[in-house]
């Protein structure tokens, strides 16, 4: 493998990064923030409309079948570690944890065979929509196309 490769394109990003304006630097974290808020919000945007989609249509019915299958939206509580981790996959779902903080929305049902599948659908959804708020940043930067 060309390791060297790797390092000068790392570097040729990193250059191209600091070389940014500031309006730029605004409008790659407004993207980003889009993004994290509503899924494929950051590429509709920036008029990558059907990678917007695609994006919208997966992450939200990942989470849809995640509540549907009564997983659960973890708040932030400190006595277990593990709810911790939780909170920070689930907060990724954007808009959706902050309504389901104020509405009755993923509760979840200990009850249910289905829940720890649930959880894992939804708190998966708000690891990959990361994902896709740093794509959409990546885009507004101008590191990826």
């Amino acid at each position: 493998m060309n390791e060297g490769g790797a390092g000068k394109r790392a570097l040729c990003l990193r250059l191209k990064i600091a070389k940014m304006s500031p309006v730029m630097k605004i409008k790659a974290a407004a993207m980003m923030v889009l993004g994290w808020a509503v899924p494929g919000l950051g590429h509709a945007a920036q008029k990558k409309y059907v990678r917007g989609a695609v994006f919208f249509v997966c992450i939200s019915a990942m989470t849809a079948l995640g509540l549907a299958l009564g997983g659960r939206i973890y708040p932030f509580q400190t006595e277990n570690p593990l709810t911790i981790l939780a909170f920070f996959a689930d907060i990724g779902n954007g808009l959706l944890y902050v309504l389901s903080r104020f509405l009755p929305i993923g509760v979840g049902d200990l009850k249910l065979a289905t829940f720890e599948f649930g959880t894992a659908f939804v708190a998966g959804a708000g690891l990959l929509n990361f994902l896709i708020a740093l794509d959409a940043h990546d885009i507004a930067a101008g590191t990826k196309s």
